[in-house]
């Protein structure tokens, strides 16, 4: 593909769960975007095929947009070529259907980080880039700030930093956060403490102007959309993705009483969902639905086991019969 400049980067136009068309960045944020799996065909490549459908199916059902090479994606297991197919595939779907097009990208090291952000220019539909804190070198709080300082200054696309602390070691409080998120370049945070926080309700409490929370852990989107959040980046949305676009839209719309229903259904699927490491559990899932060809994952992950899969299917299952389409 040919290299683009930061200013050839088209800006994002997608309608978020309001149906409103949104022109920036910052105002696509809304609504749920799913981080795709990476489908495996039976002789262990990458089932595009399967991908290209999977991405379709979960905009049909109301999903704002796609993650490309999220941790969903087994991002670690797949080679450059992998993850450039992988890319190629999204934005060709997300131009196809006006969709919001985020790509996982950045490094534990900043001159590796603005590598990796650079290239994503080669995806003129990529919209923004969903970069995670610096992992195992534990930067200062201070550190963490000039490392997004200098990648929003090279990205051609915005930025959503992904706090992520049980993966990365590195916690940041809600100070921390609002500095981030004053960054010009910066659009949003993926915010996956592992639990809803002190941090949270603060940062939630007293945004930057144009700074979105997006939801990283499924179990707690209802009540991170209640307290202002303004979507989720979420792997239980692959499974009845609609309930889940069904979901933001309530909370947007101040329908509490839909909102809380729906919002505890689908924490109980969402918990079944992560029982196994992500994202096994949601693989063996697609595959028993016939969505995707195997469900397989790589190594050091291993499939699903029967047992809660089936756990899975049972609680889809009874949030249909509970909250019919």
């Amino acid at each position: 593909m040919a290299q683009d400049t930061a200013q050839d980067i088209a800006p994002f136009t997608a309608q978020d769960t309001a149906g409103n068309t949104a022109e920036d960045p910052a105002g696509a944020l809304h609504g749920i975007h799913v981080p795709l799996v990476t489908p495996y065909a039976r002789t262990g490549e990458i089932a595009s095929g399967a991908l290209e459908a999977l991405a379709h199916e979960v905009l049909d059902a109301g999903a704002t947009g796609i993650v490309a090479l999220g941790t969903t994606a087994e991002t670690a297991c797949l080679d450059e070529a992998e993850r450039d197919l992988v890319t190629d595939v999204c934005a060709r779907v997300c131009e196809e259907r006006g969709a919001v097009l985020t790509v996982g990208a950045g490094a534990s090291g900043t001159r590796a980080a603005e590598a990796s952000l650079v290239r994503l220019a080669r995806w003129p539909r990529a919209g923004a880039a969903l970069v995670t804190v610096p992992s195992f070198v534990r930067p200062s709080a201070a550190g963490v700030a000039a490392h997004f300082e200098r990648l929003a200054g090279v990205s051609p696309v915005p930025l959503i930093v992904y706090h992520v602390p049980h993966r990365t070691g590195q916690p940041l409080d809600a100070a921390t956060l609002r500095a981030l998120g004053s960054l010009s370049g910066v659009v949003g945070v993926k915010y996956s403490s592992g639990g809803l926080d002190q941090d949270a309700v603060e940062l939630l409490g007293d945004l930057p102007a144009g700074f979105h929370v997006l939801t990283g852990d499924d179990l707690y989107l209802s009540p991170m959309l209640a307290l202002g959040a303004s979507g989720g980046i979420l792997a239980s949305a692959h499974l009845v993705t609609e309930r889940f676009a069904e979901l933001a839209a309530a909370w947007r719309a101040g329908d509490a009483v839909r909102a809380r229903a729906l919002g505890h259904a689908l924490a109980g699927l969402s918990a079944a969902v992560f029982a196994e490491p992500n994202p096994a559990v949601v693989k063996g899932v697609l595959h028993a639905q016939g969505r995707i060809p195997t469900p397989d994952v790589r190594l050091p992950l291993l499939p699903a086991s029967k047992g809660a899969v089936v756990t899975v299917l049972e609680r889809l299952a009874a949030l249909r019969e509970a909250f019919p389409a």
